[in-house]
């Protein structure tokens, strides 16, 4: 009888053991795993946001601007992010598939910044669905899936760049664009924005020539030196976003043309704040990229929250040249 109590007791000890041992084993576990349900709240465990941000690229300066706003909010906030955007703005299939990849990680909420604002709709749709919240940034989309948007008044800041080169070519001559794209809504609304002003009001100025380099500013450069070639006797060259701008005063310099040519930029960077120093650059729209990517992942969180947030979040623009490129408020918005 002894045996078989000392049997039964050890039996007992071990089914007491290997109980705790499984227990703790699916605790860990559940620690462990780094999925979450796509809108669930941070709990008492730890557990963050996801909020995926896909830009339009990564390779100019305003991107990683941005992504350092978008950082700073998630930090301040706790959330969780990830930032990418194809290596181009003209690769719009790359960047769907960004967005499709973003999508299958069941996030809480995503910031969108459209290349092309019809493509992603039946994605964005996906999102909608889902109750995946969309944050638009930069870039609107035709559709109202997106529960804001935060971005600069594209319309209103080109306006004034070209209020800026009539001003400049005293309100007559032949002036030409290199845009980065006609399929985003920053593409389209830069140049609507910069033609309708100047044909509004400006009767003596002509526009003889709209390109579109995709933003990259070796494709830029060949473009405005066919038109420089074309047309010797233009005033002006309006470049709608950094690569533009950078193709531009690249072509003005490569053709020896510098001093002859009225250039206005729009975004910042290092070349176009050298350039604009130097004089090869009259001067440019700068955005507030720290502001859009802090907005956007405010708004994501706010929204995953089932908070109120503004449809449209405009985040300034600002015209600076060499009078003004040094001062506290224009340094605050310029990147390099």
């Amino acid at each position: 009888m002894k045996k078989m109590s000392v049997l039964l007791m050890m039996l007992l000890v071990a089914v007491t053991v290997l109980s705790a041992c499984g227990g703790n084993s699916s605790s860990g576990g559940n620690a462990g795993e780094g999925t979450q349900n796509a809108n669930a709240e941070p709990d008492a465990g730890g557990d963050k946001l996801y909020i995926p941000i896909v830009s339009k690229g990564f390779q100019h300066q305003f991107w990683q601007a941005v992504k350092t706003g978008a950082e700073k909010a998630a930090g301040e906030l706790g959330v969780e992010i990830t930032f990418e955007g194809p290596e181009t703005e003209s690769q719009v299939d790359k960047q769907i598939e960004m967005l499709q990849a973003a999508l299958d990680k069941k996030p809480s909420a995503i910031g969108f910044a459209a290349l092309d604002s019809q493509a992603s709709i039946p994605l964005l749709q996906q999102a909608k669905d889902a109750n995946i919240p969309v944050i638009a940034f930069d870039s609107g989309v035709e559709s109202d899936i997106p529960v804001a948007t935060a971005s600069t008044d594209n319309i209103a800041a080109a306006g004034l760049a070209a209020d800026k080169m009539a001003e400049l070519i005293g309100g007559k001559g032949k002036v030409a664009l290199i845009v980065h794209d006609q399929t985003s809504r920053t593409g389209v609304d830069r140049r609507d924005g910069f033609v309708n002003k100047i044909k509004e009001k400006y009767p003596d100025i002509e526009i003889v020539d709209i390109q579109y380099g995709g933003g990259d500013h070796l494709k830029s450069t060949d473009l405005a030196k066919a038109i420089l070639q074309a047309h010797p006797d233009l005033k002006g060259f309006f470049g709608a976003n950094e690569g533009s701008a950078i193709g531009v005063i690249n072509a003005v310099s490569e053709l020896g043309m510098e001093g002859k040519i009225t250039v206005i930029g729009y975004d910042s960077g290092k070349q176009q704040i050298d350039a604009i120093k130097s004089g090869a650059m009259a001067g440019a729209i700068t955005q507030n990229p720290i502001g859009i990517g802090y907005e956007t992942v405010k708004a994501a969180v706010a929204a995953v929250k089932g908070e109120s947030v503004e449809a449209s979040i405009d985040t300034g623009f600002f015209w600076y040249d060499k009078t003004n490129i040094d001062s506290e408020e224009i340094k605050a918005v310029l990147y390099e």
